[in-house]
């Protein structure tokens, strides 16, 4: 069965779904891969490097899916892009069905189905598929180094003839894994930091890594690792209380994204203008609205003293370590979708059940079903043979 990676279309994008050394791996385990000539090559892999890997290599997109059995990306597609899709294809990527609702419909039409990264349970054994996690990896890695670029000030304390130097103030909001990763950065480079978040199991991973845990007095644990949404009057107490915090950082990174939704705001358009002269803000869920209420994705807005930087996409700023990881997620999820070459999914999985989207066409997720206007049709995990009896007489 066919393999297919297309090069990836979102504007600015530079991963790819797949490197060679996987595609290798799929290749020897009775793959039929299939690159777009040219889909690795933002990410520094070669059309050449795939060929010596085993996959073929297409002249465009159209001749790429032509005939494929799974497509993998990184990127939801547009409608127009599923339009190209063979009948009964499997699509594996990031679906958030609020985000590719138009594509999703379309691939219901196709009687494809649809496979995404942002539904994999938050359990232990689904760990080295988890995409999300991979790639905020890269993301708050990123955060750090742009927080540190675009500061007019040194992140460590310099002690120097001329003078002393302090490091540099940093406060990190929201210490899932991007979190984790700009704290460790930005402890790296020598800065103070300080960490938030509304989960109070993340104070010890972030003293952990040398931050200080700020205790604002709003909590918000969600289910799955994630953090719930705050109420309003939730939401009011926390911004008052972040104000103070704000206004003494030099760089403030947000990374607090509720699966789902809209970015929540924490810095307000108030607090910006009460930062420090130089300040800068990080923004890593401006893609997502932003949590800072004058991000402005993929700019730089200044307002007062401050310069909101609005991270659009940050993974496609590292993409060759991206890439490498994503593609180990991908590898990982497809063993449950088939094996050996052959698409057969477990459908008594329950990383099978959580990830798709679509089966056949029909929606088999309860909040993409709502989106779509779609009839709710749950998988039901087969029953499991009956136990083999002997009679004695």
């Amino acid at each position: 069965m066919i393999v297919a990676v297309p090069t990836e279309t979102r504007p600015g994008e530079t991963r790819v779904a797949l490197v060679p050394d996987i595609a290798k791996r799929l290749v020897d385990q009775g793959w039929d891969v299939v690159v777009q000539s040219g889909a690795g090559k933002h990410a520094t892999f070669s059309d050449e490097a795939y060929a010596q890997a085993g996959a073929r290599i297409a002249p465009d997109a159209s001749s790429t899916v032509n005939g494929a059995n799974m497509i993998v990306k990184v990127n939801a597609p547009d409608a127009t892009e599923a339009a190209s899709y063979p009948d009964g294809v499997s699509v594996m990527s990031f679906l958030q069905a609020s985000q590719s609702a138009d594509a999703l419909k379309v691939l219901m039409g196709k009687k494809a189905t649809a496979i995404s990264f942002d539904l994999l349970p938050r359990i232990s054994r689904a760990q080295s598929m988890d995409a999300l996690s991979s790639q905020a990896t890269v993301s708050g890695y990123r955060a750090g180094l742009a927080s540190a670029e675009h500061l007019a000030k040194f992140f460590p304390m310099f002690m120097t003839a001329a003078g002393t130097v302090p490091p540099a103030k940093v406060l990190v909001m929201g210490v899932g894994v991007a979190g984790l990763q700009a704290i460790a950065t930005a402890r790296r480079l020598g800065a103070s930091v300080r960490a938030y978040d509304v989960r109070t199991a993340a104070k010890e991973e972030a003293e952990s890594l040398g931050a200080k845990f700020v205790d604002l007095g709003v909590t918000a644990e969600g289910t799955g690792g994630y953090a719930r949404e705050l109420s309003p009057d939730e939401l009011a107490a926390q911004q008052a209380a972040l104000a103070k915090e704000v206004a003494l950082s030099d760089v403030v990174i947000t990374t607090a994204a509720v699966p789902g939704r809209k970015a929540p705001i924490l810095v307000t358009a108030a607090m910006v203008d009460q930062m420090g002269p130089g300040s800068v803000i990080i923004d890593m869920a401006a893609d997502g609205g932003g949590n800072c209420e004058v991000t402005k994705a993929g700019e730089v807005v200044v307002q007062g003293n401050c310069s909101v930087v609005g991270l659009s996409n940050p993974p496609a700023g590292m993409p060759t370590h991206a890439s490498f990881l994503y593609a180990r997620n991908v590898i990982n999820l497809l063993e449950l979708f088939g094996k050996e070459g052959v698409l057969n999914p477990d459908w008594a999985d329950e990383v099978v059940i959580g990830t798709t989207v679509l089966r056949d066409g029909a929606v088999t997720n309860a909040a993409a079903a709502e989106i779509l206007g779609a009839p709710h049709q749950p998988i039901i995990p087969p029953a499991p043979p009956a136990a083999e009896t002997t009679e004695e007489g």
